[in-house]
């Protein structure tokens, strides 16, 4: 399926293996709570592909993983705005949307009212395998598919945002070498909901950014798995901010936050940003 300026790949021919009865249906609705749309009760799972403009691709793809706790996507604000982003610098996106818990009261915000983040975590459980699956189903479809977007094989990474980043994380962790990410940013991630092996041989250089002020206490998960990369001998790099709060994303809240997306593009593509310094992962 096609619209002007995207196109959109499922995932999967049928029903997705592990969720065929599910009969939740999908909708996006506009959450200003959550700076944008949300996407709700996903079953079938999508790449949205932003390609940037003819001449301009740089032959580098991002999977970008939206955040929403697993309830929901907040498909704009850690979605099509960070796509729009990078595709004007040349990056091939796809925003992955991936299965998520019921929602069938249609509101994400309220799902988790009353529990704690461990509860959370039990309820989030349910998901996260079969996100983690779409994830990686993700990673060799645009590999598999790279000659056909102008990709390089070997510059295919995935950023991700708060659930979006524990996903992020846990196909750092647990891959094949078809799905296996060149690079990974997880975003104000949930560290204790990743799907965590030993820090892998192969793991993938990582950026991560978060806020010590995150109101869900997030802060810290990103330093201890900075830590864990950093203990197993592997590149990372770890922007905390003192103020920015959770899901700063593509918000402009006037803090030295807004700026993590320039970071990252420093951190990625080092030789357009500062030509004297190299790559942070393999070409």
């Amino acid at each position: 399926m096609t619209t002007k300026d995207t196109l959109i790949i499922r995932l999967y021919p049928g029903r997705a293996p592990g969720s065929e009865n599910w009969t939740q249906q999908e909708s996006v609705i506009m959450m200003p709570a959550w700076f944008g749309r949300v996407a709700l009760n996903v079953t079938d799972p999508t790449l949205t592909v932003f390609s940037p403009k003819p001449g301009k691709a740089n032959g580098t793809a991002v999977v970008i993983c939206p955040g929403g706790g697993f309830v929901g996507l907040s498909i704009e604000n850690e979605g099509s705005r960070v796509a729009d982003w990078l595709t004007a610098r040349g990056i091939t996106c796809f925003m992955l949307k991936y299965r998520l818990i019921a929602c069938p009261g249609g509101d994400p915000g309220a799902a988790f009212d009353g529990l704690s983040l461990e509860e959370r975590a039990e309820a989030a459980a349910r998901a996260v395998p079969l996100a983690h699956a779409d994830a990686l189903t993700a990673m060799r479809y645009v590999r598999s598919h790279a000659a056909d977007y102008g990709i390089d094989p070997a510059r295919i990474g995935m950023l991700g945002f708060s659930a979006g980043g524990t996903l992020t994380a846990s196909v750092a962790f647990v891959h094949d070498a078809a799905s296996r990410p060149d690079f990974v940013a997880p975003i104000y991630l949930a560290y204790d909901w990743v799907m965590q092996a030993a820090v892998p041989a192969d793991a993938a250089p990582m950026f991560l950014a978060a806020a010590s002020d995150d109101e869900l206490g997030l802060g810290p998960h990103s330093v201890r798995l900075y830590t864990d990369w950093i203990d197993a001998g592997k590149s990372a790099e770890l922007h905390m901010y003192a103020r920015g709060r959770h899901g700063f994303a593509m918000r402009k809240q006037q803090l030295p936050a807004d700026g993590w997306i320039e970071r990252f593009w420093e951190w990625l593509m080092p030789e357009r940003s500062r030509p004297e310094r190299s790559r942070p992962f393999r070409s």
